[in-house]
């Protein structure tokens, strides 16, 4: 016989989030409290708003909507990833807080995803509320954040940007899509000239108006295998434009800190150099299996190694040959300072952010010929001064 849940009796959705929550991980609380919630469809919604709530608990300590996409599926399945999307798509409309364009990209591309007709299977109640309290269980532990929200700008020139940053896309594109690869890297030393100019440009736009520029940052996901290599990959593509790269290694990603326009071509130019790298490496080991060499994890470890430091000193002659030859123009003069004074911005709000960090060490590059290939790898993208892109 049931009797009526008076105010002082908690919910079927508090019970189990009491239970399944704040449980040791070997009990058996997790399937009592998805128990509980299988058998009451009536606790559906509440159980829905308490995830929101969680979503919002994650922003107050510093992540964002793609953060905790990355941490999700880096941790859970497909079906928690699949939780998680619904669920922050679902608490955006209540966020009162100002967001800036990343935030808002950031939701956009989970909409996309979240509308695919063929990604969410159904699963029957039982297993579906053991995938939520799980995803909870996950949103709960979420550690506090370094504050990546991004400054206000009061030039944002959205018309050229958007134009600039499209010509570099499309040189990206064409990077990867192309079978040859010299023209690949080729077209990756083109998109990083143009990048290093747009920066420039910006930056002699921010020194006519100022106090109205400041350096932001942004999170970058670094995901395994291979994530130190990687991580070195982005370290480098940060230096060569005029950023810093932090790197946290237990949660996968790292956060890099610089003015918008250069975290725009970090991001762009990190995500293509990846898959290039990837695609050159596919074929070098190709070659050495071709020779009667067995794949191995080393091999590919030293050849991203050797990539990353190799294609770090050509970028960074890339930027510094744009550089020189921007300081022959009609405003070489202001150039050199305004540029020395943005690298301090960019590497005080880093320190602010990252009061302590350490030096890693790069660990498993003992394959010579990995590493070789890997150099070669990078030698054939050509990163040297080309004419101006019109």
């Amino acid at each position: 016989m049931s009797t009526p849940r008076t105010p002082d009796t908690p919910s079927i959705v508090e019970q189990a989030l009491h239970t399944a929550l704040y449980a040791a991980p070997d009990t058996p609380a997790l399937d009592t409290a998805a128990s509980l919630l299988a058998a009451d469809p009536d606790a559906d919604g509440e159980l829905a708003r308490r995830g929101e709530e969680f979503v919002a608990a994650a922003w107050r300590r510093g992540w964002q909507p793609a953060d905790v996409v990355r941490v999700v599926r880096r941790e859970l399945d497909d079906v928690h990833v699949r939780i998680a999307t619904a669920l922050i798509l679902a608490q955006a409309p209540h966020d009162d807080r100002p967001r800036g364009r990343r935030w808002t990209e950031q939701l956009a591309d989970l909409d996309r995803g979240h509308r695919d007709p063929g990604a969410a299977p159904r699963s029957d109640r039982f297993s579906h509320a053991t995938a939520v309290l799980e995803l909870y269980r996950l949103l709960l532990r979420l550690p506090t954040l370094e504050p990546v929200d991004e400054p206000l700008r009061q030039h944002p020139a959205p018309h050229a940007e958007s134009r600039t940053l499209a010509r570099i896309r499309a040189l990206l594109a064409k990077a990867e899509a192309t079978g040859y690869p010299d023209e690949a890297e080729a077209l990756s030393a083109k998109a990083q000239e143009l990048m290093a100019r747009h920066s420039i440009d910006e930056a002699l736009l921010a020194a006519r108006t100022p106090a109205t520029d400041a350096p932001g940052a942004c999170r970058i996901g670094v995901d395994a295998p291979y994530e130190q290599a990687k991580a070195v990959l982005l370290d480098a593509v940060a230096t060569a434009n005029h950023c810093r790269a932090v790197w946290n290694e237990p949660l996968g990603f790292a956060t890099v800190v610089g003015f918008e326009p250069d975290l725009d071509a970090v991001e762009l130019l990190y995500t293509s150099l990846l898959v290039q790298a990837t695609t050159a490496m596919t074929k070098a080991e190709a070659a050495q299996r071709a020779g009667g060499r067995k794949r191995t994890k080393s091999f590919r470890q030293s050849f991203l190694a050797a990539y990353a430091h190799r294609i770090g000193t050509r970028l960074a002659a890339a930027a510094e040959q744009v550089t020189a030859e921007t300081g022959k123009t009609a405003e070489a003069a202001h150039l050199l300072p305004v540029l020395a004074s943005r690298e301090v911005a960019v590497t005080a709000a880093t320190d602010r952010l990252f009061p302590e960090t350490t030096t890693a060490r790069l660990r498993g590059v003992s394959d010579e010929a990995g590493w070789t290939e890997g150099a070669r790898a990078a030698d054939r993208a050509q990163v040297r001064s080309r004419r101006p892109l019109d």
